[in-house]
């Protein structure tokens, strides 16, 4: 029950993470999020839609995992642990932020369904 709670919010980070860069980049709402200069977010913008994309993959994949029940549990540790690798990369490549908010919450998603919680 714990872990589905965890893949679950993982899966709405990453929801949200879709919103922020698909929808607000060249916002200054995005501009806030990600810190960046108008100029880089407008020039930027078909990327970063693109990387939205991609993470949206992650939670729609999530949320099947979920659907699945017990039957996708792989499912489930599967893009989890992509999202704790994809986290760590962009820990050490953009943010220390990125750890936080992408790595720990996979972690111990993780953890919880490995622990059969």
């Amino acid at each position: 029950m714990i872990g589905n709670i965890l893949v679950a919010l993982v899966a709405l980070i990453h929801c949200y993470i879709v919103y922020l860069e698909m929808v607000l980049w060249d916002t200054p709402q995005g501009h806030k999020a990600f810190r960046l200069t108008p100029d880089f977010a407008k020039a930027s913008k078909v990327l970063a839609a693109n990387q939205g994309l991609y993470n949206g993959f992650l939670a729609a994949g999530l949320i099947w995992g979920l659907y699945l029940g017990a039957a996708g549990f792989q499912v489930r540790m599967f893009l989890l642990i992509c999202v704790a690798i994809a986290g760590l990369y962009g820990a050490a490549t953009v943010g220390r932020k990125i750890l936080f908010i992408q790595t720990v919450p996979a972690a111990l998603a993780i953890i919880a369904l490995w622990l059969g919680w």
